[in-house]
């Protein structure tokens, strides 16, 4: 067994239409700076399935600087080091993941980011967990200038023992 953790943190847009979060689109009056879709949740667990494969992490394997991912849906990329981990002999067992955001409330939406972000994982929404909080007021995410989301993950050895 081996247990990984990741961060991720995205800058608000002066205006927008929402987001990407857990796989899921957020209606708000502001979107998210970043290279790929932004979608900081599903960035923590990626680091965090790469972290625990010892694989490396995000930038890596999908670099900013890279055009291929401009845009990149970020369940692909959750997808893709599942992949990379299983080739490494690792598989997720389970996923708990906070966000830390002062807004938009995001309790309305964590069941759809659940069922989202297990189908990426490839494992079942019970084995998800996803909290969302607020900073009460401070820092950048107190501030509303960004988003933040902390995840952890266990994984177990996909290879059979020899004897």
């Amino acid at each position: 067994m081996r247990i990984g953790q990741g961060f991720d943190v995205h800058q608000f847009t002066a205006k927008g239409e929402g987001f990407r979060l857990g796989g899921v689109w957020i209606p708000y009056t502001r979107g998210l700076k970043a290279h790929s879709d932004g979608d900081v949740l599903l960035h923590a667990l990626t680091d965090a399935v790469l972290g625990a494969a010892g694989l490396g992490d995000i930038g890596y394997h999908f670099p900013d600087d890279d055009p291929r991912w401009r845009a990149a849906d970020s369940s692909g990329l959750l997808a893709s080091a599942v992949k990379f981990s299983a080739e490494a002999g690792w598989r997720p067992i389970n996923a708990d993941t906070t966000v830390i955001a002062q807004a938009p409330k995001l309790a309305g939406h964590i069941a759809a980011m659940r069922e989202a972000t297990a189908a990426a994982l490839g494992l079942p929404p019970g084995a998800v967990n996803i909290k969302a909080t607020t900073s009460e007021g401070l820092g950048f995410t107190g501030r509303g200038e960004g988003i933040a989301a902390l995840a952890a993950v266990l994984m177990e050895s996909s290879r059979t023992p020899h004897s």
